[in-house]
């Protein structure tokens, strides 16, 4: 038996543990009770959990069983009483002692880095230290310890960052005294139902201490006679003439409480906020800040974090990109703070019932279809209050909001003329997967550059042939100076045995954007995709993934998820700034393992994805001139580097998107056709490369990327908060070259 609490709180007055426990083999049954100092049962709350990370991790794949749980216990915090978890299977038993001074101290940042370090220490880690040792040399395995070891030293705890980063009283102060050319009023509405008293009055006091004045709240009480908070809001309404609510007497569900507060609003923009959440004193401000950049703004939206139930810790913040629509049809990842012009608003219509568990979901999108500008504001300005009966933790909560949410995206879709097959359930509930419908069986034009290494090649070809579902294809290889007899050998062979494979040659010296060119001109398909010789398909249905969103009006480019043969993350998407210039996103992470908010498993749109993987219409390719000099773009001086992210620069400056389609999925075995940057001659064209695209695209890697966030590194692929002692918010990467 092997188990592990990864998370240990006290929250409104109960113990609430989350974790995994697997016994030696998929199917050992697992037995939790909970005794309190004298031995006696204590009634508690489980819930089962899908930990496929962990299934993967220990059994080398996923079983379709809940290996994690989510536990709570009755307790009060005061007492510090002794309770005790216990733990049954294999015919092992094992009792872990929790009372408040335990559980602070497993919260505690040199608890939490001596787990990490632990960790790393564990057999399953240990065996995989092995593994890439022997395939990768000590050098390798070295530096990737080293990365890991800087890692748990320098990850910041959450609570202390925000104290390091938080606006200043003396900000705050000179906030409350500033005059924008435009004050608009803003009308905060809440709908209300058996909210806790407590919990009304944190949100009214945190709005009465806004630095921005010029504010309404609206508050529509559902709640039950003689349940609802009617005393609370009367007190606060007498204090300030700001406050204003309604006590409707019966519930109208969410969607019909929250219509009913927008009625009462007067304001220039609607605000949404839950009646239990808080704002940040400078909240109002920012958005009020921002909606003066620009009268065309009409939808405004913040980071947020959580709130623990006592209301005294911040944890688990959300720094999100600016606006991306392939995200938000993946994920309700805009959520809170959430700002609208009270004009679009009567345009697109209240909350609709229909969608009650999404309704919010449902409004955003319909907000964001015809809003003028959309802004985000990259600070964590919304404090989400977690509950014990939110849908982390209630399946039937997840299995209705799911659900709503499906119906929320797909009705999108049908305003959008986008023709979606189906919305599925993606990693978790709230995380969606769109198929969308192939519109006839265009030909695609697999380019793939190669140099000897047939055996890569072939391969990569009949992975594509054999498994993959998608058959309407045909193969351009661009020979690109081979010099094995057998390389041509093979490619005689091969165009034999398959009257769609054609082999082209490139006698000039390797330069990658020129060799793609000569590629597409032998290409007859409507669409490329661009190809390493050292990939494999991994999902049958990978082509009709990438195709599905390359045959939408408002997309350029899209990648795949590529892994590495130990099935670690190789490619995820790219983030112009990383290291510099531009790099991939969850580099190592395992494909079972949880991203940043999933982020590695939502379609998406990137600022640029890999050529290594890459589909994209003819005709736009022509259009941006390809990855040659002209319309666009200098790519052919990009030989080597940089020469794909360029081109995704050029494709967005058409005002196209580029999207990552995580279910495309292949292994990416890395440049196994060409050696190291290990000449000086090497060396200095690499570094030419890295000039010449700063020059070419300076703004966004002095302004970051619009598609990441400012609070967070530019040193790692992990999404990891910023390293405050090497880098300042929004401050570009140092280069050096």
């Amino acid at each position: 038996m092997k188990y592990k609490i990864d998370v240990a709180r006290i929250r409104e007055n109960s113990i609430v543990l989350n974790g995994w426990v697997i016994g030696s083999s998929p199917e050992a049954e697992v037995l939790f009770t909970v005794q309190d100092e004298n031995q006696k049962n204590v009634e508690f709350k489980y819930v089962p959990v899908r930990r496929d990370d962990v299934s993967q991790n220990y059994f080398k794949t996923v079983y379709e069983k809940d290996f994690g749980f989510d536990i709570r216990i009755p307790y009060v915090r005061d007492d510090n009483e002794d309770r005790f978890l216990v733990i049954r299977c294999d015919g092992k038993t094992s009792r872990v002692k929790l009372n408040t001074e335990i559980i602070e101290k497993h919260n505690s940042s040199a608890h939490k880095k001596h787990a990490k370090l632990k960790s790393m220490m564990n057999k399953e880690t240990l065996h995989s230290a092995i593994e890439f040792w022997k395939e990768n040399g000590l050098k390798a395995f070295l530096l990737k310890s080293s990365h890991k070891l800087q890692g748990i030293d320098s990850d910041y705890d959450y609570p202390e960052w925000y104290q390091l980063t938080k606006t200043t009283d003396e900000e705050l102060e000179a906030q409350k005294s500033m005059e924008f050319d435009y004050m608009p009023k803003l009308s905060v509405v809440i709908p209300a139902y058996k909210t806790p008293e407590r919990y009304l009055a944190a949100m009214l006091d945190s709005l009465r201490a806004q630095t921005y004045k010029h504010w309404e709240v609206c508050v529509a009480d559902g709640s039950p006679r003689g349940e609802s908070a009617e005393r609370v809001l009367k007190r606060y309404a007498m204090k300030d003439e700001r406050i204003r609510y309604v006590v409707l007497g019966e519930n109208k569900g969410i969607a019909g409480n929250t219509n009913a507060a927008i009625d009462m609003a007067k304001g220039d923009f609607i605000v949404l906020a839950d009646h239990d959440d808080t704002l940040a004193p400078d909240a109002l401000f920012e958005c009020v800040k921002a909606i003066n950049r620009d009268p065309e703004i009409d939808v405004v939206y913040t980071d947020e974090d959580k709130l623990d139930i006592d209301g005294g810790e911040l944890f688990e913040p959300h720094f999100k990109p600016d606006f991306n629509p392939d995200l938000l049809t993946s994920v309700n990842y805009i959520c809170h703070l959430f700002v609208v012009n009270r004009e679009l608003l009567d345009e697109v219509g209240g909350f609709l019932e229909e969608f009650d568990g999404a309704q919010d979901y449902d409004f955003i999108f319909r907000c964001t279809e015809k809003a003028r500008k959309i802004y985000h504001v990259p600070k964590a300005l919304y404090h989400w209050r977690c509950h014990q009966n939110s849908t982390s933790s209630n399946p039937e909560s997840k299995l209705y909001a799911f659900e709503a949410g499906a119906r929320a995206i797909q009705a999108h879709y049908e305003r959008m003329g986008i023709r979606a097959l189906s919305v599925e359930k993606g990693v978790d509930y709230g995380i969606y997967h769109t198929k969308f419908e192939i519109t006839g069986s265009p030909l695609v034009s697999v380019i793939i550059p190669n140099k000897d290494h047939t055996a890569d090649l072939d391969v990569c070809m009949r992975s594509l042939i054999e498994k993959g579902t998608y058959k309407n294809l045909e193969f351009i290889i661009v020979e690109n100076n081979s010099t094995e007899p057998e390389t041509f050998q093979y490619y005689e062979r091969i165009q034999k045995e398959f009257d769609f494979i054609h082999v082209v040659k490139w006698e000039r010296e390797f330069n990658y954007s020129a060799i793609n060119n000569f590629g597409v001109t032998a290409a007859s398909g409507e669409y490329l995709l661009f190809l390493n010789n050292d990939t494999e398909l991994i999902n049958p249905e990978s082509i009709e993934e990438l195709l599905g969103f390359c045959q939408r009006d408002d997309v350029g480019i899209v990648g795949a998820r590529l892994l590495y043969s130990d099935d670690t993350i190789q490619h995820a998407g790219v983030v112009v700034g990383f290291g510099g210039i531009a790099g991939h996103t969850f580099i190592g992470l395992h494909r079972a393992e949880s991203s940043y908010f999933n982020r590695a498993m939502c379609a998406q749109d990137y600022s640029a994805v890999t050529a290594a993987c890459m589909m994209s219409r003819k005709s736009l390719f022509e259009k941006a001139g390809g990855f040659t000099e002209g319309v666009g773009g200098f790519a052919e001086e990009l030989a080597v580097a940089f020469n794909d992210i360029d081109y995704c620069m050029k494709i967005r400056s058409l005002g196209k998107l580029v999207v990552y389609a995580p279910y495309a999925l292949f292994y990416h075995y890395e440049s196994k056709s060409r050696g190291l940057e290990d000449t000086p001659e090497k060396v200095e064209r690499f570094n030419r490369e890295i000039k010449l695209f700063a020059d070419r695209w300076p703004d966004i890697l002095k302004d970051g990327d619009p598609y990441y966030n400012p609070n967070l590194t530019l040193r790692k692929s992990n999404f990891a908060l910023r390293d405050l002692r090497k880098e300042k918010i929004g401050e570009p990467y140092r280069l050096e070259v």
